[in-house]
Order: C-alpha cells, then sequence, then structure tokens
C-alpha cells in the first residue's frame, strides 16, 4: 500500500489549497489559486496534490505542456511546497510518487524551477538535492539580483551622487491604486519603443490582481510637474520586495527617475524589516546577460543570486 496519494487539483480543491498555501513553509502569494489562475486559458494546468491517508502533505503549482510537466511557466517561481513539520526523508518520499504519478500519466519530462534561496530563511533545497540524485540536470542558470537589507546598504557613489542630485528637483513619488498611468504612459510606450514587446500583465489584469492581493502588489510612481515620468510595480511578500515592473520615460531618462524610486523604495522597505529587495533576472534570450542592466542593478547594491532550472527525463 502507498503511503502518499496524489491528484490532480481541480476546482473542487480551491480552499483545500489555498488554505495549506497559508501555513506552507516556502509558499508566496503567487501560488494562491486566484493569481494561478488570472491566467488560466494560457496553460493546461497540472498542478498536484499529495496526500498521507487523508492529510495533505504538500503541493505541486504546476502545468502540461504536450508530454512535459512545469512547474509553473507561468510563475516567476514554483516547486514543491510543504510545511516545515515535513521532515526531509519525508520530501524525498513524495518527490519519488510524484515521479511514478507522472509516468502513469504518460510525461516524459519533468521541469522544476525552485524559488530563489533567499525567499525563505527556513531554507528550501532539499528537492534540489533529490532530483540531483535521480539524474536530473541542471539545464540553466540564471543570474538573479537582489539587494541584502539585512546588511549595510553598498549603492555606488555615483548612483547616491546623482540621488542627491535630483532630490532636489522636486519629484514626487505616490503609491497609487491605478496602474493605467504608468502602464499607457510609460511601460507600454517604452518596451514598444526599446523592445518590440509587450509587459507579461495586461493593465487589466494587474488591477485584478491587486483587487485579490492588495497587501501584496503595488504600485509605485515617480512625477515631475504633474507628469508621471517613472514607476515600479511591486510583489511584497512576507520577507522579501520583487520590483516585477520598472520603467521610466525619455524625460525620466534625463532626470535619472527610475534610480531615485529605486533608491528611495530600498530605504523604504529596509526601514520596513524587509530581507531583501529582489531585482529579478538580467539573463537575455541568448542565454548570456545584460551587461547594462547587470551593472546597473550591481550599482544599486544587488549581489547576484541564483535562479535554477532543473529537467528530468521520466523513466
Amino acid at each position: 500500500m502507498k503511503k502518499y496519494s496524489i491528484r490532480k487539483y481541480n476546482q473542487d480543491d480551491f480552499s483545500v489549497w489555498n488554505d495549506f498555501i497559508g501555513q506552507a513553509k516556502n509558499a508566496t502569494f503567487l501560488f494562491h489559486r486566484d493569481f494561478m489562475e488570472y491566467h488560466k486559458d494560457r496553460f493546461e494546468d497540472f498542478s498536484l496534490l499529495v496526500f498521507e491517508e487523508e492529510k495533505l502533505r504538500a503541493v505541486l503549482p504546476a502545468n502540461k505542456k504536450e508530454n512535459a510537466v512545469y512547474s509553473h511557466q507561468g510563475l516567476t517561481y514554483g516547486g514543491l511546497v510543504y510545511t516545515s513539520k515535513l521532515n526531509v526523508e519525508k520530501v524525498e518520499s513524495i518527490l519519488d510518487e510524484i515521479l511514478l504519478f507522472l509516468k502513469e500519466n504518460q510525461i516524459e519530462t519533468f521541469y522544476y524551477k525552485p524559488i530563489p534561496d533567499f525567499y525563505f530563511l527556513e531554507g528550501n533545497k532539499e528537492m534540489n538535492f533529490f532530483l540531483m540524485k535521480r539524474k536530473a540536470v541542471l539545464e540553466r542558470k540564471e543570474m538573479n539580483l537582489a539587494v541584502n537589507l539585512t546588511v549595510p546598504l553598498k549603492i555606488s557613489k555615483s548612483k547616491m551622487k546623482h540621488f542627491r542630485r535630483i532630490e532636489n528637483l522636486d519629484l514626487d513619488i505616490f503609491e497609487e491604486e491605478q496602474f493605467d498611468p504608468f502602464w499607457g504612459k510609460v511601460l507600454e510606450p517604452r518596451l514598444q519603443e526599446k523592445f518590440n514587446t509587450k509587459p507579461v500583465h495586461s493593465k487589466e489584469e494587474m488591477a485584478l490582481l491587486k483587487a485579490k492581493f492588495p497587501q501584496n502588489i503595488k504600485q509605485y510612481s515617480a512625477y515631475r510637474n504633474d507628469e508621471i515620468i517613472a514607476g515600479i510595480t511591486i510583489f511584497e511578500t512576507k520577507n522579501v520586495v520583487k520590483s516585477q515592473y520598472g520603467a521610466t520615460s525619455k524625460i525620466g531618462e534625463e532626470f535619472r527617475a527610475l534610480d531615485f524610486l529605486f533608491i528611495n523604495l530600498i530605504h523604504k522597505y529596509k526601514r520596513k524589516g524587509k530581507h531583501f529587495f529582489d531585482m529579478g533576472i538580467v539573463n537575455s534570450d541568448t542565454e548570456d546577460y545584460n551587461s547594462g542592466l547587470l551593472k546597473q542593478k550591481e550599482e544599486l547594491g544587488c549581489s547576484v543570486y541564483s535562479q535554477d532550472f532543473y529537467k528530468i527525463e521520466i523513466k
């Protein structure tokens, strides 16, 4: 008799899933079904629930594409979610049951994208070890830049010199409830102009998500003479704040408004007791990295942390 039973998520599990996410040791609001399902039309959900008898022990946010399962392509990060009461040996057993479940469902490949280490003080490395033990391949690594807010800040002298100059230019910073000014006047036109692309989230999607997670999703914007010139969209979790979007207008570039906004927010969240300010990856589509973006983030006090991507063939 199997110790653990696994089944795919269905809509009847909505409350059970969310209750579990609320008390897990390695979950953020991105794993709440209200967040995961805003783009459910783009992904075939293959999220799993793991039970020991009738007790829910772990969940895996995931999606399926052809004969592969991913944890989860629609999220910045993913991985097996469980409580601090689950010991390491049980994590290993659950991984084996998941791999068997995938095999029984004709899944050929499993892609695993864990949360960066700095999100959880308790650690979150168990699955990485057991995946490698089962012949998983570390398919790629990306440089994730973040500021450690628990130690003295290391913002470059040149950034601080410009910051002190900008302080006298009457720039105003506001926390906004609406995303229209930033999306419509800064983010969308700048992405279109510089990269011929669009934000992953539409302003309507962001408004929907903020309505569901008002304490986690925040918009900060910089104005000069009542004109928006820069903005940063924040995803806030227990220990970490992440700049999900950051952009400046052409006028904002002249005033280094985005740096001004970043530095203000770094100090704000340090005062609030957050542990890290996550500024995301600097890798490019060519699997190299954007040296200009790397330098900018390093000068704001970031250090390099790893975002890993594992691949395991199901046999």
